[in-house]
């Protein structure tokens, strides 16, 4: 009988080393603690380098570097931005921050990403619209070379979200230099993390320089606080960034730790009627989530609301809410897909495309056996799997074991 474990398997949880407390204990000494110093300076130049872009610009999130981008990008109020739609909710709200209005874009499944011709249906629809926010799933880089062709058609900006994708490749050529302004993240689930903050990565040494302003309250250079445009406090600081510089070093570690916690699943999920997250060819991602999709004939009935959510155990079969509570019972974390955009209360009644038109009235529609609402479907059947790489083979093994006794 397997035994629930003593220390709780984290879906991703912070690996932390020995230099990061070096960097920090120097920025406390030197008294270099705020949004300056040698920690900074180095994070910049580091993921510059590791990325092949020109310029970053260090900051205390994520969803900052998104919200700089968007500002970038001109979006105005009223103006419509694409966006993917099966994401976290950061991706999107920055765009709400400068008054635009998201309009999301259904995702595909060969990489659970954007789906180009859905786009492409998207830009027929509302030709004028000048940005493009994309994502990289779980660390999954998207058909970027497809998604990048549509929008130079259109004269759009991309804004990639490279949040979770830190260290993927797409065609050799790292995640994060894609778009023309781009965000990554150091939350603390992430594959280096800084325990937060983030990071805008771009060519545009000019758009550098206004991110810079920006997120310093835009402080004109006058001997006083003169203000002639609104700022944010988005700086990072010099002891977060000590924890990064400390993380940078082990970034690959941790991406083979991470591929092989996915393999160890696919191999031990051969039997099952389940599928790992899909990876596109020429890509390789950085796995820092590992998740899996049921067959469609292999769930079991489930009923999701706002935030209950019911099922009925079936022999042979399971579904993400039965194999979630049972992982929790040998505390395990394990967690549901990240919910679509469009099904959020907050952005029900924005415009949602799929590569069918307007997504909206066929939302539970089917064609060739295939959902015309694809990023809800996966939503449904799908799940994310602990991916904490301190989790030991072992481990790993008694949590495959404890997923095929749902199905048994």
């Amino acid at each position: 009988m397997v035994k629930k474990f003593e220390n709780k398997i984290w879906l991703s949880s912070p690996t932390m080393h020995s230099d990061e407390l070096k960097y920090v204990t120097e920025a406390y000494e030197t008294n270099w603690m705020s949004t300056v110093g040698k920690n900074i300076d180095e994070v910049e130049s580091s993921i510059c380098n590791k990325v092949g872009c020109k310029h970053a610009v260090a900051l205390s999130a994520g969803t900052a570097a998104l919200h700089m981008a968007v500002k970038l990008a001109g979006v105005k109020s009223g103006d419509y931005v694409f966006c993917s739609d099966m994401t976290f909710g950061a991706t999107v709200n920055p765009v709400v921050y400068e008054g635009g209005i998201p309009v999301f874009i259904d995702s595909e499944y060969e990489s659970w990403n954007m789906d180009p011709v859905a786009l492409e249906k998207a830009f027929e629809i509302y030709p004028d619209v000048k940005a493009v926010v994309i994502v990289h799933l779980y660390g999954t880089p998207c058909k970027i070379d497809e998604i990048k062709a549509i929008c130079d058609k259109y004269n759009a900006v991309i804004i990639e979200d490279a949040a979770e994708s830190l260290g993927a490749t797409y065609k050799g050529k790292q995640t994060g230099g894609f778009g023309n302004y781009n965000a990554v993240s150091f939350n603390g689930n992430k594959i280096i993390t800084g325990s937060s903050g983030g990071m805008l990565l771009t060519d545009d040494l000019e758009a550098a320089n206004k991110v810079r302003k920006w997120s310093t309250q835009a402080r004109e250079n006058a001997p006083w606080y003169q203000h002639e445009e609104v700022g944010y406090n988005y700086r990072m600081s010099n002891v977060i960034a000590g924890v990064v510089r400390g993380q940078i070093p082990y970034l690959e570690e941790h991406i083979a730790q991470k591929k092989a916690i996915y393999h160890r699943y696919q191999e031990g999920f051969k039997d099952l009627p389940v599928k790992m997250n899909p990876i596109l060819d020429d890509c390789e991602p950085n796995y820092w989530l590992s998740c899996m999709i049921i067959d469609k004939e292999a769930m079991c009935k489930q009923v999701r609301g706002e935030k209950e959510v019911l099922y009925i155990s079936e022999t042979g079969k399971s579904c993400p809410t039965e194999i979630l509570e049972i992982l929790a019972k040998y505390n395990v974390e394990g967690r549901p897909i990240w919910k679509p955009m469009h099904m959020q209360p907050i952005y029900r009644m924005n415009p949602f495309i799929t590569r069918d038109g307007n997504g909206r009235a066929r939302s539970n529609a089917y064609i060739e056996g295939e959902s015309l609402d694809i990023g809800a479907d996966i939503f449904e059947r799908g799940l994310c799997l602990p991916s904490d790489n301190k989790m030991t083979e072992e481990q790993q093994n008694i949590i495959i074991e404890i997923i095929k006794g749902c199905f048994e």
